[in-house]
């Protein structure tokens, strides 16, 4: 587990790539903002978290699989995920900050997250 990074993974590198794409400037992993998300754009209140499938146990997605051995460790984990990532999105929320969350799976569709974040983020740019 020592090895699972939390930052600069492939899925984060894809979406930061495809929004400095868009033309929107973005600041990294603000630590003063609950769950410290990996995208933050100040100017528009607006955060977005790039999550992976099986850490945050993505609904319907067959890369969210709870493994079939050590269950006493895995449910109670993936479960923590979730309500930590609940409380960071009321937090923000609470806040005035905007969420969006892009999961794993959907940057199969570059089209399609493409449309997400230019939605999300308000204007096309550029």
């Amino acid at each position: 587990m020592r090895a699972i990074r939390s930052k600069d993974m492939l899925p984060e590198l894809a979406v930061r790539s495809l929004v400095h794409k868009l033309g929107y400037r973005f600041r990294l992993h603000r630590k003063d903002l609950p769950g410290k998300p990996d995208l933050v754009f100040p100017s528009r209140h607006k955060v977005i978290f790039v999550h992976g499938c099986f850490w945050h146990s993505h609904q319907g997605c067959k890369a969210a699989h709870v493994p079939k051995t050590n269950l006493d460790y895995w449910l109670p984990k993936l479960q923590r995920n979730q309500a930590r990532d609940a409380r960071n999105i009321a937090a923000l929320s609470a806040d005035g900050w905007k969420s969006l969350i892009i999961w794993e799976c959907e940057l199969k569709d570059t089209a399609g997250a493409l449309r997400t974040v230019k939605r999300f983020l308000g204007r096309a740019a550029g």
